[in-house]
């Protein structure tokens, strides 16, 4: 079974910061973790996402302002957001994903959730 907590979310002037922190309670070393968000009205988008191996990839609308970060050891993911702007505020979900390699076929990604933590940006 696996259980991502998270925490750090809260409210924020434009132009601050805030960190996400998000614990995986598992045995399981995951393929890639990362942060989604999802804004009333609109769909769920990928935040930022890092590797096992270190490769990161964010969203352009956060590229500059937001840094990803990992610690395997404690099977963490870490969301630092800076430059705040009212668009950021969404609810963000952290993902824990593990990758699945068959003979025949393409990879198998199976994605696991955390309940998400609100960020509101705001005057």
């Amino acid at each position: 079974q696996v259980q991502l907590v998270e925490s750090g979310g809260g409210l924020v002037q434009p132009g601050g910061s805030l960190r996400l922190s998000c614990v995986a309670f598992s045995s399981i070393t995951f393929d890639a973790m990362g942060w989604y968000r999802q804004a009333p009205g609109k769909q769920r988008e990928l935040v930022a996402q890092i590797t096992n191996g270190g490769m990161i990839k964010y969203a352009d609308s956060v590229q500059g302002r937001f840094i990803v970060s990992r610690d395997n050891a404690k099977n963490t993911v870490y969301l630092q957001m800076n430059s705040l702007k009212p668009d950021d505020t969404a609810v963000y979900y952290c993902n824990a994903r593990r990758t699945f390699y068959a003979d025949i076929g393409p990879p198998l990604d199976h994605d696991y959730w955390g309940q998400g933590t609100q960020v509101t940006v705001s005057s």
